[in-house]
């Protein structure tokens, strides 16, 4: 090997190996969170609308509030999770809630405040994130994130598996996939649209996939949307969406 060669090759690995270093799976994290709204999720209040159901969040450097309230002909309820536990009232008068309906409740409103706000919420002391691979989905690039979680700490479903598409020039989250084991277990693959800001905090709607192949790699998910092999659900979306967030 020449000498030009051998410096041309030496130039190529190093560049490399900065790259590498440089973008870490925690680096690329941390980014699209700022870019999504950084620290203006440790002290926001968020209200929106979903399925017809309304929902509220508040959050203050640790402290936690997330809420949906369902209004019928009869009666107006209210979960509310917080760090003290999960709380129910029915017309303003808090009930007991059975043991057997907790988690399930408690993971019902938890589930549509995680999907709302990320991604926020992948920085959680829980979450585990490898950097697998890189990818293109319509012609653009990607990073891909695998998530896993601790026991300790993880919730009720700490067994799922996440898969983050992050575009590799304006660090956001386009895509996204989950396999699940409640229910009988599936996989879902999500396509974001629609994305706004308000009042510094991105929010984003999604297309909703499906495979009924559970044994699918969360990583060729990618592949499979662009020829056409997933199934559309549903679309997620967010209306009257209002944000603040608290000046210190």
């Amino acid at each position: 090997m020449n000498k030009l060669s051998y410096l041309l090759m030496t130039f190529v690995l190093l560049s490399f190996t900065g790259i590498t270093a440089q973008f870490s799976a925690q680096t690329i994290v941390d980014k699209v969170i700022k870019n999504a709204g950084g620290t203006k999720y440790d002290k926001a209040i968020i209200y929106f609308t979903f399925r017809g159901k309304e929902y509220r969040s508040a959050r203050n450097n640790g402290n936690y509030k997330l809420e949906r309230l369902v209004t019928t002909t009869d009666s107006t309820v209210r979960d509310v999770l917080s760090n003290n536990g999960l709380s129910r009232f029915i017309n303003n008068c808090e009930i007991k809630v059975i043991d057997s309906l907790v988690t399930k409740i408690g993971d019902g409103v938890n589930s549509v405040h995680y999907f709302a706000n990320l991604p926020y919420g992948l920085n959680a002391p829980a979450v585990h994130k490898e950097l697998v691979g890189e990818s293109k989905i319509k012609g653009s690039s990607y990073y891909k994130i695998k998530v896993t979680f601790d026991q300790q700490g993880g919730g009720t479903d700490f067994e799922d598996e996440f898969m983050y598409w992050i575009h590799k020039e304006n660090f956001s989250v386009d895509y996204l996939a989950y396999k699940y084991a409640v229910d009988g277990g599936g996989i879902r693959f999500r396509e974001a649209y629609n994305p706004r800001v308000i009042n510094g905090i991105r929010f984003v709607d999604y297309h909703n996939y499906k495979t009924d192949i559970t044994s699918t790699p969360l990583s060729t998910l990618d592949l499979m949307l662009e020829k056409g092999q997933l199934k559309l659900l549903s679309n997620i979306e967010l209306e009257d969406i209002f944000a603040y967030v608290k000046r210190d």
